[in-house]
């Protein structure tokens, strides 16, 4: 259990000052939310009225603008933790006749969408995946980017004299567009220092230590409000592949890779895939290319198991972060274990902080005795 919360803004054009304190003073409420396979976001309140130096000062001179950069610190129990850093995409002013009523909202999303707003058309002859990305991503430096690109499980060097790879469309649509070819996932992740970020391109991080157990159903030990799990039969897919041969057009049936390539089981029991599915337009295709798509295709659909809850921080003692791992411990025999971390909404007020969060994985029951 955490004694103390503290929050820190920053804001600027490209790098972030901590705002006036007369700002601080206005906040009302924040709400950030980071999910794996889409751009993370974030929106702040203040308390504003005809005489205060937001409404006369700081919104006439720009200081709410899109494209300012905005960086949100939590501080819990002295441990700084990096919640958001991107960009304000929109503003709204709601007056109010009634005292203290009146508001300023601000809209945002992460820095990916600084990828997302011009058209390139690039070629890259002879570089594998990884390297391409690496590439496009060095491009925001200015920004604190630092790119984190993994090569593909199964290496794909284009042949120049057959194919060159070429970028027709924004940096973030052509890197959601790779990582989706190979199984793989793309997302700007904000710290671990205020105004640094890493642009990772990569499978999705299965592995690793866990953070702070969730708890239920231990009475003084529990740090949940609420968790609940289901078991969706009819979510998992087994993709089948035909590869014909360009030469005698015969049709050779190549098996999808297993998922453990790319996500290492969380459960000993995994769950059974009920559909079956061939992958469409795989003809043209080489076989390196059939076997990376046939394994970003079964990584999509492997997670079977879901779980939704809801905690206040300071009980639980520490910020639970998305694209991690987590441990949960008193759901039972099948439920208890590793799971992925998916998606986490942060909804902070003055005094108050709480997480609605989602979890996946693979399989039933945990493959260890003890969740730590």
């Amino acid at each position: 259990m955490a004694s103390s919360l503290q929050l820190m803004l920053l804001m600027g054009p490209m790098v972030p000052l901590p705002v006036p304190a007369a700002l601080m003073d206005a906040f009302q409420d924040a709400q950030v939310t980071t999910a794996t396979g889409r751009s993370s976001g974030f929106q702040l309140t203040f308390a504003v009225s005809t005489r205060s130096p937001i409404t006369t000062t700081l919104l006439p001179a720009g200081y709410f603008d899109p494209k300012t950069r905005v960086v949100l610190v939590a501080v819990i129990g002295g441990r700084p933790t990096v919640l958001s850093d991107g960009v304000i995409t929109r503003q709204e002013l709601t007056p109010s006749d009634e005292p203290g009523a009146s508001t300023l909202t601000v809209t945002g999303e992460d820095l990916s969408l600084l990828m997302d707003l011009r058209h390139e058309r690039q070629c890259y002859p002879a570089l594998p995946h990884n390297i391409r990305a690496t590439l496009i991503c060095a491009k925001y430096a200015m920004w604190g980017i630092i790119p984190a690109a993994v090569p593909a499980v199964l290496t794909d060097i284009p042949n120049p004299v057959e194919h060159i790879p070429i970028q027709s469309s924004t940096d973030l649509a052509y890197l959601q567009a790779m990582a989706s070819e190979v199984g793989y996932v793309f997302y700007v992740e904000p710290g671990p220092a205020p105004g640094a970020n890493v642009a990772y391109w990569g499978p999705e991080v299965k592995v690793g230590p866990l953070q702070h157990a969730l708890t239920v159903g231990m009475g003084a030990a529990t740090n949940v409000e609420s968790l609940s799990f289901s078991f969706d039969g009819l979510s998992r897919t087994q993709y089948t592949i035909t590869y014909t041969e360009p030469r005698t057009k015969i049709g050779i049936g190549i098996p999808v890779p297993d998922v453990s390539l790319l996500h290492p089981p969380l459960g000993a029991r995994p769950a059974v895939a009920l559909r079956e599915e061939p992958l469409p337009d795989v003809s043209d295709r080489k076989v390196t290319e059939i076997l990376l798509l046939g394994l970003g295709r079964s990584s999509a659909s492997a997670d079977a198991i879901t779980g939704q809850g809801r905690l206040d921080v300071l009980r639980y003692g520490a910020v639970l972060k998305a694209r991690q791992l987590v441990g949960v411990r008193g759901a039972g025999l099948a439920y208890d274990g590793a799971y992925y971390v998916s998606s986490v909404t942060h909804d902070i007020k003055r005094g108050e902080y709480k997480q609605s969060f989602s979890l996946t994985r693979d399989s039933l029951v945990s493959p260890t005795p003890v969740v730590v």
